[in-house]
């Protein structure tokens, strides 16, 4: 699971920073999952490794600007480019009229090629494979937090182990890799597990913007590989954080310790702090090293990869 960052910046795009816009690849699957799609989010794909053409699935946090702006557009160029499979489109109350009205009055023909879904809070999306849970965090508007797992899987199948104890190739081979018990024509009874390594744990990535300090992160980031998370503001600036429902550094942290998530990369800054004022990010991201030290902050086009772990 690749992290790769395409907007960092709150509120208004910078020379060096986008507005907000995160996408999960997930190569096992050959798939791209976008969170938020600020203006400008379609060329920063097309100045990054990722292919639009890979994106099946796009979850929106809130219906600010600055989150959803870009969606439109990418949608648009994705149909004109060929691009037209599929999109499940996951997000608060307004956004299936949103898109809809921006269908009607730009004359563009969307039919079904997206699946709209009200984003509630609970799990919104699993498969085989993948789980996605949301909770609602405390914005102006309505805004949501989205977790994903991965499922936990079991280790590599020995089939020289396999092969020793007689068990004959076939489809019984894919119910033991499963781990699951098989009864063999012979009548043996045989544990998947105990042919396989150590069990995979799942990978978990959470997704927190725009909020200040709430529970419900708390709640969603728990025992998450990575957890994205705002820091808008500098502790300093707490005041002006509160009054407009964002985090600063420090809570971003204090979100991570609580939580005891495996790495904190801090994200949505807020352009006041660019190089030559008085506070810059690197003093923001000493705040939340204070209190959390495995903590990175993001730029446009940071990749970070989530290893695979073993029970």
């Amino acid at each position: 699971m690749d992290i790769t960052f395409l907007g960092t910046s709150s509120g208004v795009p910078t020379r060096a920073r986008n507005v907000s816009s995160v996408a999960l690849r997930l190569p096992q699957r050959a798939e791209a999952w976008l969170f938020d799609c600020g203006e400008g989010t379609q060329h920063q794909l097309l100045r990054s490794d990722l292919k639009s053409s890979q994106i099946s699935r796009i979850f929106i946090t809130h219906m600010h600007g600055d989150h959803i702006f870009g969606l439109m557009g990418l949608i648009a160029s994705m149909g004109l480019a060929g691009n037209a499979q599929p999109i499940n489109i996951y997000g608060p109350v307004g956004l299936k009229e949103y898109l809809r009205a921006c269908e009607q009055y730009s004359h563009m023909r969307i039919g079904d090629r997206l699946q709209i879904h009200q984003s509630q809070p609970g799990v919104i999306f699993e498969d085989e494979h993948f789980l996605v849970r949301c909770l609602p965090l405390k914005h102006r508007v309505t805004a949501f937090g989205y977790r994903v797992e991965e499922k936990d899987r079991p280790g590599r199948f020995n089939v020289e182990k396999a092969k020793k104890l007689g068990i004959p190739p076939g489809k019984v081979y894919g119910e033991l890799k499963k781990g699951k018990v098989v009864t063999l024509d012979d009548g043996r009874i045989i544990n998947g597990a105990e042919l396989c390594g150590d069990r995979e744990v799942g990978r978990k990535m959470v997704y927190c913007t725009d909020t200040v300090f709430c529970d419900a992160a708390v709640e969603l980031s728990q025992d998450a590989d990575v957890l994205i998370h705002e820091a808008t503001f500098a502790h300093k600036d707490a005041e002006m954080a509160f009054d407009r429902l964002h985090s600063t550094s420090t809570m971003a942290a204090q979100v991570a310790l609580l939580a005891q998530v495996k790495q904190l990369i801090m994200t949505h800054f807020s352009p006041r702090y660019m190089p030559g004022n008085p506070i810059t990010l690197d003093d923001l991201l000493e705040e939340a090293k204070a209190i959390f030290p495995n903590t990175k902050m993001a730029r446009d086009f940071f990749s970070y990869t989530i290893q695979r772990r073993t029970s």
